[in-house]
């Protein structure tokens, strides 16, 4: 039982010290030195060196130390010491070792290439780094729920299987839906829409899915989707929802993910900084500001990869660019009234080059201008009926946006691949495992 276990984390603490305690976990790493064996042993909390002395246990336990290779599945019983030598400053001298499973070689080595590690990332997964990312992301998740229930949101639960785009049929995955043609959702946007008119603030947290063809550090095939919708909301009103909900998810990191943050090479002090509010710029501002070191981008153009990072490098807090031209939007963004070439939406970009996190904008509410968009790009209208009904019977003015969990986790944890933020990544040339 589990009760019969200490977790390795609660050792490291100069009150155990001298206490005899029982450990369950697999070999992180071993070296051998005379008559004694030192083994790296790691549960889900942290890792902790085991002395395992020829003349401190019986005979059998010694022989299992001295055959048991990395990721090996062990119980020692053994007691704490403080040893400045020592991974996290602490040892348990073992006084019992015994092994549940005694693992194969494994397979991972120093300089294994990237892609090999993707190709066995089933074992990759049990890594120090990946395991401290997904304790991050597991507390912003928590962050995420938190500052939604605290703001009266009500979590749902909307499909995946969808009828139509949201972002643009060329980055969709089709798929044969009981001989009827059906794809992979976007963005549960449309489905959230829907719900405002009962529960008015819904949020939900679902897979999403975009057949782009790019190989960038940021892209992902399949990735989760932090959504909220609003009735009655303004374009005003999300961006301080949105930097509101970033702020909370980068200080619960900091707080309770310290530890973790700082193997991953992020300052926790750099997290606690992350407070309201965020500069807000208008596009029209931020293509002076990318002219100044791109003179080829130019106005009607969208903000690529390496614009963001002009405009967030030297930034250490999150920036909002607003009012983005209507041509290069989605169908659903409101015009702006001052301007109808543009619409009322943004772009939360982080800090330090990390580039776009959040998308949102005020929903345009008038079903004959849905309309006209949706021919305007040439979108089969009918596939949207049940859409536009949301307009004909009580609509309201109403806004919503779009996080990608894994581009802020990739950011708070300063790394420098997407890919790394999930367990399994989806890209272009790979599904496997």
């Amino acid at each position: 039982m589990k009760h019969q276990f200490t977790d390795i984390e609660s050792l490291l603490d100069e009150k155990m010290e001298g206490k005899t305690v029982k450990i369950r976990g697999w070999v992180y790493r071993k070296r051998t030195a005379g008559g004694m064996n030192f083994l790296i042993v790691r549960d889900a909390t942290d890792v902790i060196q085991v002395a395992v002395k020829k003349d401190k246990v019986a005979e059998k336990d010694f022989a299992s130390a001295d055959k048991a290779l990395i990721e090996s599945a062990v119980e020692v019983e053994g007691i704490v010491k403080k040893d400045a030598r020592a991974i996290n400053g602490f040892e348990m001298q073992a006084v019992s070792f015994h092994v549940i499973h005694s693992a194969n070689a494994f397979p991972v080595a120093k300089d294994n290439s990237p892609e090999f590690l993707l190709d066995i990332r089933h074992l990759w997964v049990r890594s120090r780094e990946i395991s401290a990312i997904m304790k991050v992301k597991s507390t912003m998740l928590e962050a995420v729920r938190e500052h939604f229930k605290q703001e009266g949101y009500f979590e749902t639960t909307p499909p995946i299987i969808v009828s139509g785009a949201v972002e643009g049929g060329s980055t969709l995955f089709e798929m044969n839906y009981f001989g009827k043609k059906a794809y992979l959702s976007q963005s549960a946007q449309l489905y959230l829409e829907a719900l405002i008119f009962s529960l008015e603030k819904v949020y939900s947290i679902t897979p999403s899915f975009r057949a782009e063809k790019s190989r960038t550090l940021r892209h992902l095939a399949e990735y989760w989707h932090v959504e909220a919708e609003a009735a009655y909301a303004e374009l005003e009103d999300m961006l301080i929802l949105e930097e509101g909900l970033i702020s909370n998810m980068c200080q619960k990191a900091a707080t309770d993910r310290a530890k973790e943050l700082k193997f991953l090479g992020r300052d926790p002090a750099e997290m606690k900084k992350i407070e309201p509010p965020f500069d807000r710029i208008k596009y029209d501002e931020a293509v002076e500001l990318v002219q100044v070191k791109n003179p080829a981008f130019k106005w009607g153009d969208d903000l690529g990869t390496e614009d963001e990072r002009i405009l967030t490098q030297e930034r250490t807090l999150p920036v909002f660019v607003t009012h983005y031209p209507k041509h290069i939007k989605a169908f659903y963004m409101k015009e702006d009234p001052k301007n109808p070439k543009l619409v009322r939406c943004n772009d939360c970009l982080a800090p330090e080059g990390y580039g776009e996190i959040v998308g949102g904008s005020q929903r345009e509410e008038n079903v004959d201008k849905l309309i006209d968009r949706l021919k305007e790009e040439g979108a089969d209208v009918a596939a949207y009926e049940w859409y536009l009904d949301l307009r004909r019977y009580g609509s309201v003015p109403h806004s919503g946006f779009g996080l990608g969990l894994e581009r802020i986790v990739r950011w708070v944890c300063k790394l420098e691949h997407i890919r790394d933020t999930i367990p399994f990544p989806r890209v272009m040339n790979r599904s496997y495992p």
